[in-house]
């Protein structure tokens, strides 16, 4: 069967239901599903049915270490995609067949209409869609939630309408995914909360990248080239992800507006301390230690909150027209200004894409942040070649590290390389950089980029680099005294 879930990086997915199917399959029934989620879900899914080998595929993006190692072994196919693309995927048969839906709900009513939890992702188009739908009812989750998600899904070409959200607070659907009665197979009850993890405390190197953004964002604004009230800000997922929108908190920036597709611990502190004015997203990832407080303070919360579709979250439509200010994570960035943001090596898969390359491709101001270097400051997260590109030096405008930021905008390859060297990568790495970009530009005639280059005189380098700092020092040599 393709079974699609409710659920969005952790939050709002189903929990039994899948618990039981994994229990059913190590008991030794061959179980095997295609699956389709709205993006990261939790260990109940991505998990254990990963470890109990239900899963054969998987779309569109995943964040689970048993579900990574089975994609990097092929024991499971995997397709990263843009997550925006995904409802229309459904919609227009690319999937084949959806044979059921697992969606999570604080509710259903008479007429079928299921009330979402903490994420909608593509839920409302895989009930659309699918032949049957179990709904988890999990009472964990307050029914006061209700009201706080924006339902609204176009129509397939040729009959897709604008998307009329002008306005992060604009509302356009239901507070509801409709249902026909008769596709419901099943109603579960369930008390399990989101399996939602803790972020990590803001570090030197985060508050560094969140200092340069709202430098950089405050000069833009002075130049002109950015309006005293800003634009809506999107943000992406994990712990530098929020810690670097948390850098709003020290700035003198009011009223702000989010729209993004994950709304983390940051855009709550932000709403709190009346920073950030309304949020829109597609789920409320929050971790166990903010969750609490957010369900007490609710009937405050949930007035400047929506959560909306993955299809209108991440609508490239709706994110040109708003002209958003995109903050997103990179593992590597090469010195021509492209971004890898799912690959090791080119080859081992970490998450997937996710929705930033909607937000990328289209924002009006796209930022990527990273370390300068990563596995104990062995790597340089600034190469001249990345292993695998997923943003290409078209859509990434502005680079960040703890070093510093370059603005790429209407820069030469050579011009960019120079800014990237100089003001982002780890000084240790500065010096092979540098004569990567001499060895190019040696070459008279081909000096309008960079030429791909043996990746082991990079590597060899890196290795000589390493090696210097590791080596022991040599003890000085005593000096004779004067007879």
């Amino acid at each position: 069967m393709t079974v699609g879930t409710s659920g969005f990086s952790i939050a709002g997915y189903p929990k039994a239901v899948p618990t039981a199917l994994a229990r059913r399959a190590e008991k030794g029934e061959r179980i095997k599903i295609t699956l389709i989620t709205g993006a990261s879900v939790g260990d109940e899914i991505d998990g254990q049915l990963a470890r109990a080998g239900v899963i054969a595929r998987r779309y569109p993006y995943q964040s689970n270490k048993s579900m990574r190692d089975l994609i990097n072994d092929n024991e499971i196919a995997y397709v990263d995609m843009h997550l925006s693309q995904v409802p229309f995927f459904i919609k227009n048969g690319y999937f084949g067949k959806i044979d059921v839906a697992v969606i999570e709900a604080i509710g259903i009513d008479e007429q079928g209409n299921i009330i979402p939890s903490t994420s909608i992702g593509c839920s409302n188009t895989l009930v659309e869609y699918a032949e049957k739908v179990i709904v988890e009812v999990n009472m964990w989750q307050p029914v006061k939630l209700e009201g706080i998600h924006d339902v609204y899904s176009p129509g397939r070409i040729k009959q897709t309408e604008m998307i009329p959200v002008v306005l992060p607070n604009n509302r356009v659907g239901m507070p509801y995914i409709r249902c026909s009665p008769d596709k419901i197979a099943a109603v579960v009850i369930t008390e399990i909360p989101d399996g939602t993890a803790s972020l990590a405390k803001t570090d030197e190197n985060s508050q560094k990248m969140a200092d340069y953004l709202i430098k950089f964002i405050e000069d833009e604004v002075a130049a002109g080239r950015l309006p005293r009230d800003l634009p809506p800000i999107q943000s992406g997922v994990g712990n530098v992800a929020n810690a670097v929108l948390g850098g709003f908190q020290k700035s003198n920036f009011r009223n702000l507006t989010v729209y993004s597709e994950v709304l983390q611990d940051a855009v709550l502190d932000l709403i709190e301390t009346e920073r950030v004015a309304f949020a829109s997203g597609t789920a409320l990832t929050l971790s166990p230690e903010r969750i609490d407080e957010f369900y007490k303070a609710l009937d405050m919360f949930k007035h400047k909150l929506f959560l909306r579709p993955v299809e209108i979250s991440c609508s490239p439509e709706v994110v040109r027209r708003l002209g958003l200010i995109a903050i997103n994570t990179a593992i590597e960035v090469d010195l021509a200004g492209n971004v890898n943001s799912t690959h090791i090596g080119g080859d081992r898969i970490m998450n997937g894409i996710g929705g930033s390359g909607d937000f990328a491709r289209n924002a009006a101001l796209p930022v990527f942040t990273t370390p300068s270097t990563a596995k104990n400051g062995t790597i340089s997260c600034i190469v001249p070649h990345v292993s695998h590109v997923d943003h290409t030096e078209h859509d990434a405008h502005v680079i960040i590290t703890e070093y510093g930021l370059a603005d790429l905008r209407c820069k030469t390859a050579y011009e960019r390389a120079e800014l990237l060297i100089e003001n982002c990568a780890h000084p240790r790495f500065r010096p092979a950089l540098r004569e990567f970009v001499a060895r190019q530009y040696a070459k008279k005639g081909h000096r309008h980029g960079f030429a791909p280059e043996d990746l082991i005189l990079w590597q060899q380098a890196v290795d000589e680099i390493n090696a210097a700092e590791s080596a022991p020092a040599k003890p000085a040599k005593a000096k004779k005294k004067k007879s």
